[in-house]
C-alpha cells in the first residue's frame, strides 16, 4: 500500500499556488494553466481516509479524461492535456460556488432525507409516495454550495442562489442548461455499457467570459451508476439496486457505525480492504469505460508524476 499517492508537495515550473482537496491537489502555474494531480485518497461522508487506495486516482483521472472528450461539443472544458495517468493540466478558470447536482432517481442522500418527511430538495418539492430507487419523471437539479477545505457542502435552491448573488441569473440558466445536458448524455453513454447513469455533479468555471466544465465528470466518485439489467426487478422487490459506485465504501464504513458526525470514530481500515477497494475501483472502471485498466508503473510514483509533469510544463 506504500505506493499509494496520499500527499503531494511538487514545486512545478511556475507554480503559484497550491490548493489541496480531499482527493485532488490543483497546482496554480502563472494564473494560466492548472496541474491537477488526482491522489489515492479516499473521501466518504466529507471525510478523508488514512489510508490510500493503489490506482485510485488513475482510474478517477482517466474516466474523467475519456468523458471530457465524449462531451466536450455540449461545453468547452478546463483540459488540455493528460501528461501522467493520475494528471490532467488544463485552463485555469474562475470557478462558480457552487456544485450543479443532477438526480434522476430517488436514492442515497435523496432517499434518507425523503424517508425522515422531506419533501423538498433544494426548492425541488418531490412528490408522496415515492419508493427508494424510483425514476424520477425527469432529472432534478439540487445545487450545493462548495464547501471550504473540511467543511460539508450544503443544499441550496435557485432561488437562494439567485438572492445572495453566488451566480447571476444569465450564468445560472446556462448551467442548469449544461448540466442537464451533459447528463442526458452520460447517460446515454451509461445506457450502451449496460448502465444507469443514477446521479452525478458538476462544476463549472469562467474563463475569458465564457462558461468552462472543470473538475471530474461522470466517475465512480462523483456519480452513481446501477446496472440496468435486473434494475426493474429488483425496484419491484424492493430489493438494494446493484451499484457501480462508491456507495459500496459508504456502506463499509456505516456498517461500523461511522457517518461522519460528531464523535463518530473512523474504523481502521486494513491492507486487505484497501486492496478489495482498489479492485472495485478498477472494475468501476472498466465496466464504465468498456475497456481493460492497465495498471501504471507505480513503484516511484511521485517521481514519475514530477518528471511527466515537468517536461509537458517546459514544451508548452
Amino acid at each position: 500500500m506504500s505506493n499509494a499517492i496520499v500527499k503531494t508537495d511538487f514545486n512545478f515550473p511556475g507554480q503559484k499556488d497550491v490548493y489541496k482537496g480531499k482527493v485532488r491537489d490543483v497546482y496554480n502555474i502563472n494564473d494560466e494553466h492548472l496541474v491537477m494531480v488526482v491522489s489515492d485518497r479516499l473521501s466518504a461522508f466529507d471525510v478523508v481516509m488514512p489510508k490510500g487506495i493503489p490506482y485510485k486516482g488513475q482510474v478517477l483521472n482517466q474516466i474523467a479524461e475519456k468523458f471530457l472528450d465524449a462531451t466536450a461539443d455540449i461545453v468547452p472544458n478546463w483540459k488540455i492535456a493528460t501528461p501522467d495517468p493520475n494528471v490532467t493540466v488544463g485552463h485555469f478558470c474562475e470557478p462558480f460556488a457552487i456544485e450543479m447536482i443532477v438526480r434522476g432517481y430517488l436514492t442515497g442522500s435523496s432517499w434518507r432525507l425523503y424517508q425522515k418527511g422531506g419533501r423538498d430538495i433544494c426548492g425541488v418539492a418531490i412528490p408522496d409516495g415515492m419508493k427508494e430507487h424510483q425514476a424520477f419523471p425527469e432529472p432534478i437539479l439540487t445545487p450545493t454550495t462548495k464547501a471550504e477545505q473540511g467543511a460539508h457542502d450544503e443544499n441550496i435552491s435557485r432561488e437562494e442562489i439567485l438572492k445572495q448573488g453566488i451566480v447571476s441569473e444569465e450564468d445560472y440558466l446556462e448551467l442548469e442548461r449544461i448540466s442537464l445536458a451533459l447528463f442526458k448524455r452520460g447517460s446515454e453513454i451509461a445506457r450502451e455499457k449496460g448502465l444507469i447513469l443514477v446521479d452525478t455533479k458538476y462544476e463549472f468555471g469562467k474563463k475569458d467570459g465564457e462558461i468552462y466544465l472543470i473538475d471530474e465528470i461522470h466517475t465512480p466518485d462523483s456519480s452513481r451508476y446501477f446496472y440496468a439489467d435486473g434494475y426493474q426487478e429488483r425496484f419491484e422487490k424492493g430489493e438494494n439496486q446493484k451499484q457501480l459506485s462508491k456507495e459500496f465504501v459508504r456502506e463499509w464504513l456505516m456498517e461500523h457505525d461511522f457517518q461522519g458526525r460528531d464523535g463518530d470514530i473512523l474504523p481502521e481500515m486494513s491492507d486487505a480492504k484497501a486492496e478489495e477497494i482498489s479492485e472495485r475501483y478498477i472494475e468501476l472502471y472498466e465496466q464504465i469505460i468498456g475497456e481493460k485498466f492497465v495498471k501504471a508503473d507505480i513503484s516511484s510514483v511521485i517521481a514519475r508524476i514530477e518528471k511527466n509533469v515537468t517536461e509537458y510544463l517546459n514544451s508548452l
